[in-house]
This record gives structure tokens, C-alpha cells and sequence, in this order.
């Protein structure tokens, strides 16, 4: 999806302005200048068109400040990512010489700009917007972010700017991205997938920033590969570790069919690991951990076993993820990253048929009915899937809006019991049985 980064000085309303257009509140908001320090990232829609969206921190040209030397450099690495430009001003305090500086280096960006001023909460503030034609960029749109007024208007402009979602759907290869927190070997796994250097390998974390697409020859087969590699000068790093580690990781697990997240084994599992392995399993891809740098570790027979005991205790609901112990260094174990990528694959792909499934899970359901709730006996009469990569199943019953999650947690268990699912994300959905039930019924005992 296109990219857009919401720019302008501290304490303008960026954002609430986020907030308002994702339809959340993951940005924090305060009326203190500077709160918002890293980039926040959230999807969002409009006209139809589906983007991501990221909020920078107050933009303050020349400072020399460390923490606004930081957020100027975050800010300037989201204008340089972006296919559109949301540039936010203050309507109530009007042009300010950071407002002209920071239009100054949007109008040097080439990047299609809409300009918004903020803080006009009616039509007799609407000329607060009048003065802004001076910064030489679009047509100024008054807005309140707080209330939501203007909002629409300016969102038509920016999504003109942005090109439809193109996910790649006519290439059928495999494509498998590499993904994880910096510095744990990602672009080591590539290289020696690859046979040659294609990505620039140093102990820097965030060496690596853009995505790049190689092909790997896999007995005959072709392989996308998905690395988030490329070269970034040392002078560029700065104080900035993880700078493009949260786009770069979405963009990369938005393209592929199977992600490898890749674990440094002398660090474990880690709060990145952890939320990096959600935004994978919430995308519904494939997922297989590499746990990387195994040479290091002293070990003994029991030792993996130990760290796959680990890692269950502690992602309880994704224990179905397979993990494979390599060393990009030694080589040691590489290739079969992509011998399991291809099964998870496979799996994504199955198609049960109807029967099969009422067949096998319907008496297990029986043995183990959902609990009654609200003085309700719950009942599910029938089972299809719907759909294939991402694998989803309806299940038809009485009172399917009072499932409780862990009976859901029971069938998705029992499934994976029945049928092999591993490194396979796989989603329940609930429906009332219906004329329509009874229709899918009708038209699977004809077949």
C-alpha cells in the first residue's frame, strides 16, 4: 500500500490529525511540544483506496537539541519513504519561520503535498487559512482534527495522489520475506541463501533500509526472496538504531506468502520478536522462526528442545509455528528455510471439503459442546471452509455471537489436531444457521 507521512512543527496537531483518520488513539496526544518522538505507524481508507499512514514528531529546522536533532532525522527518513505529504500547520498562531523552513524543504521533496491548517473548529476560523498561500504549496484546507471538520475534503486530495494496492497477485511464486529487529542476521540468512553478497553485512544495527527482491533457484524452482536489504551510509545511521525497521518490516510481510522471523539465539525472545511475530500472524501469512547464530551457543542434546519449551511458555497461542536452529555463518542448516517455507506454504493452499470436515470435528464438538450463555444451550450444526491462503472456516450454529474465545481456542486447537496446520495462521468465523446453511448443506450432498 502507498505511504503517508504527516509532517509539520511541534504542537500543531499531527497526532490528533492521525488519530482522527486511522480511527484510533495509538498516538499519544499532549498539549507539550515533542511528545510524539518516534514514528507511529496505522493503516487507513479512503474513496476506497487503502494506505498506510505514519505520524512524525514536531519537525524543528537547524535545532541542535539531541532529542530534536532525532526527530527531525525520523521525520525527514518518513518524507523520503512517502508517496504523499500531509503537511499540518496552526490556523490560531499562523505562519511561524518554521513553517517556512520546513515548506522549503517539502517544495525540494517532489513529493505531492497537501496543506492543512489545523485548529479552525468553525466556518469564522476558516480564514485562518487565507495566510498559508504564502508558503507557495497547495491550496490550504481548514480543518479541526478535535472535531473532525474538514477532514474529508483534504483526504480526497491526498488519496488522488496515491496509486490502488498492488499486491502482486499475477506472480504465483513463492515469495518468502525475511524479517526481524536489527542486527540478528537477516541479511547473513540472504547471502548465503543466494550464494553471493547481494546485501551489505555489518555488525551496525539498521545497516540494511530498503527492501530487495532476489531470486533463488530451488531445484528449478524460482523463489522470491524478500530481504529488507540495502546500503545506507555509516554518516546516515547517527543515533537512530531501528529507523526504518517498522515500515520496512510491514511492507515486507504485506508481499509475501511465508515469513521467516529470524531470532539471535544469545538474546532469546524480545519484545520486537514478539510483536514482529504478531503482525505476522494477524496478516494471516506463514510464519517459521529461524533462530540464528546457533554456533554460539554451548549446547547439549537438550538444548533446542529447551528453547522450543521457552518459547511455547511464553507465545502460548502460537505454538504451531515451527522453529529451525541455523548458523548464517557456518551455513549450518540455511537451506532448510526454504524446504519449510515451501510445506508452510502447501499448507496455506489445502482445501478441506465439507464433508471431511463435519465428518471429523463435528463429534469431537459434540464430546465438548460450547458452554451455555445468557441461559442459552449453544449448538454448531455445520463446518466449510471458505476460503485458502489465508485458510478460513465458517462454522454455523444457534448463537454464534455467544462463542466464548476460549471455546474458539478449543476448535482451533482440535483442528490442528485433526489437520496439519503448522506455521499456518488459520481463522474461525461464526454465522447463524440460515437459508443460506441449509443451501451450502443442499449443494454438498449433491457433490
Amino acid at each position: 500500500m502507498s505511504l503517508v507521512a504527516i509532517v509539520g512543527r511541534p504542537n500543531v496537531g499531527k497526532s490528533t490529525l492521525f488519530n482522527r483518520i486511522v480511527g484510533s488513539k495509538d498516538a499519544i496526544v499532549e498539549g507539550t511540544p515533542g511528545v510524539t518522538r518516534d514514528r507511529i505507524y496505522g493503516e487507513s481508507d479512503w474513496n476506497g483506496k487503502n494506505f498506510h499512514i505514519v505520524d512524525t514528531g514536531g519537525f524543528v529546522p537547524g535545532s541542535e537539541n539531541t532529542i530534536e536533532k532525532a526527530i527531525r532525522e525520523q521525520a525527514f527518513i518518513a518524507i523520503d519513504e512517502a508517496d504523499a505529504i500531509i503537511f499540518v500547520c496552526d490556523g490560531k498562531e499562523g505562519i511561524t519561520p518554521f513553517d517556512l523552513e520546513i515548506a522549503k524543504i517539502l517544495r525540494s521533496s517532489s513529493k505531492p503535498i497537501t496543506l492543512v491548517i489545523n485548529k479552525c473548529d468553525n466556518s469564522i476560523q476558516d480564514a485562518y487559512a487565507f495566510e498559508f498561500h504564502r508558503l507557495g504549496l497547495s491550496e490550504p484546507y481548514a480543518v479541526s482534527s478535535v472535531n473532525g471538520r474538514g477532514t474529508g475534503d483534504f483526504l480526497d486530495e491526498v488519496v488522488s495522489y496515491l496509486k490502488e494496492a498492488d499486491l502482486d497477485t499475477t506472480d504465483d511464486r513463492l515469495k518468502i520475506a525475511i524479517v526481524g529487529r536489527p542486527n540478528v542476521g537477516k541479511s547473513s540468512i540472504t547471502n548465503t541463501l543466494l550464494g553471493k553478497n547481494r546485501s551489505i553485512v555489518t555488525d551496525i544495527p539498521g545497516t540494511t533500509r530498503d527492501a530487495i527482491d532476489s531470486i533463488v533457484k530451488y531445484y528449478g524452482e524460482e523463489i522470491i526472496l524478500i530481504d529488507t536489504a540495502g546500503l545506507r551510509k555509516k554518516s546516515q545511521i547517527k543515533e537512530n538504531i531501528e529507523l526504518y525497521s517498522t515500515i520496512r518490516t510491514s511492507k515486507a510481510i504485506e508481499r509475501c506468502d511465508v515469513a521467516v522471523v529470524v531470532l539471535d539465539s544469545m538474546r532469546g525472545l524480545e519484545e520486537q520478536d514478539k510483536r514482529i511475530i504478531n503482525q505476522v500472524t494477524d496478516e494471516r501469512k506463514g510464519i517459521l522462526i529461524a533462530v540464528n547464530k546457533w554456533d554460539l551457543v554451548e549446547k547439549d542434546n537438550a538444548t533446542a528442545d529447551a528453547f522450543v519449551r521457552s518459547y511455547h511458555n511464553i507465545m502460548k497461542t502460537h505454538d504451531y509455528v515451527p522453529l529451525i536452529f541455523i548458523s548464517a555463518l557456518t551455513k549450518q542448516r540455511v537451506t532448510k528455510i526454504i524446504e519449510h517455507a515451501k510445506k508452510i506454504h502447501e499448507r496455506r493452499q489445502v482445501h478441506l471439503s465439507t464433508s471431511k470436515l463435519n465428518k471429523i470435528l463435528l463429534p469431537e464438538l459434540e464430546k465438548t459442546p460450547p458452554p451455555s450463555a445468557q441461559g442459552k444451550d449453544l449448538r454448531l450444526n455445520y463446518i466449510t471452509q471458505v476460503r485458502t491462503s489465508p485458510q478460513v472456516f465458517a462454522f454455523f450454529g444457534n448463537h454464534p455471537q455467544l462463542i466464548p474465545d476460549s471455546y474458539k481456542r478449543f476448535i482451533e486447537n482440535t483442528m490442528r489436531k485433526h489437520f496439519d496446520f503448522e506455521g499456518t495462521p488459520i481463522s474461525l468465523i461464526f454465522r447463524r444457521k440460515n437459508k443460506r446453511w441449509e443451501e451450502i448443506q443442499e449443494n454438498e450432498g449433491k457433490k
